[in-house]
């Protein structure tokens, strides 16, 4: 029986790395063996074989890569002054993901394993058409992308926040992604109707005066519906 993805999304401020670590604790609790392909990217500067770690229960995954690839996204290609066409930032975005589902998340879901990521393909088809002016229909063509729509996640959690809030918190950062009337279009392309077929998804307030323990127990019970 073919394992489950989760893909955690949202635009840029809205918590995800938070998210994710407050999704790995509770898995801790639960009694949940974890391998962090993060921390193994950072320490290693490659995506592992699933074949060198198949004994875990969940796989904590992330796009970019922490791959070859996947860091010449991050550091090169995304800064704002190097002016790197859209079709080209489209095609490495595609090309990483090619080849950490290939390596890892293909192996791990054929092996019945469940594997939770942060951004993913849904990311790639919000921001990329917005961004780079690509239709939707091209990025839908690249061979990485069609490989993620055939490994479609069995749910997408987006994390709803208000522009204006996501922005505040990252005030200090300058890649091109942190401009607010972006944050605002991009938002709104998350709620779109064509996203909502797409993909299931499941939307997640973590706009205040939510408190971080109400957030916490509405995403263990998402998580928990998954496992």
């Amino acid at each position: 029986m073919r394992g489950k993805l989760v893909l955690i999304d949202g635009i840029d401020g809205s918590g995800k790395s938070t998210v994710m670590q407050e999704i790995i604790d509770h898995l801790n609790i639960v009694g949940k063996k974890i391998f962090d392909i993060r921390d193994y990217g950072r320490a290693n500067n490659k995506i592992p074989e699933f074949s060198d770690i198949p004994d875990y229960d969940i796989y904590i995954s992330s796009e970019p890569s922490y791959g070859k690839i996947g860091r010449e996204i991050k550091e090169e290609l995304l800064k704002p002054k190097r002016n790197y066409s859209g079709y080209t930032i489209s095609n490495a975005f595609a090309l990483d993901r090619e080849i950490l589902y290939k390596k890892l998340i293909i192996p791990a879901l054929d092996a019945g394993k469940t594997v939770i990521q942060e951004k993913g393909i849904t990311t790639t088809f919000i921001y990329q058409p917005v961004q780079m002016r690509i239709p939707l229909s091209s990025l839908m063509n690249l061979p990485g992308n069609k490989l993620a729509m055939k490994y479609a996640p069995n749910l997408v959690i987006i994390l709803d926040i208000e522009p204006e809030v996501a922005a505040m918190r990252i005030n200090n950062q300058d890649l091109i992604f942190d401009e607010l009337t972006f944050k605002r279009k991009i938002a709104f392309r998350y709620k779109e109707e064509w996203f909502q077929k797409m993909f299931k998804v499941k939307y997640l307030n973590v706009n205040p005066p939510k408190t971080e323990e109400q957030i916490k127990n509405e995403l263990s019970s998402l998580i928990n519906g998954v496992l």
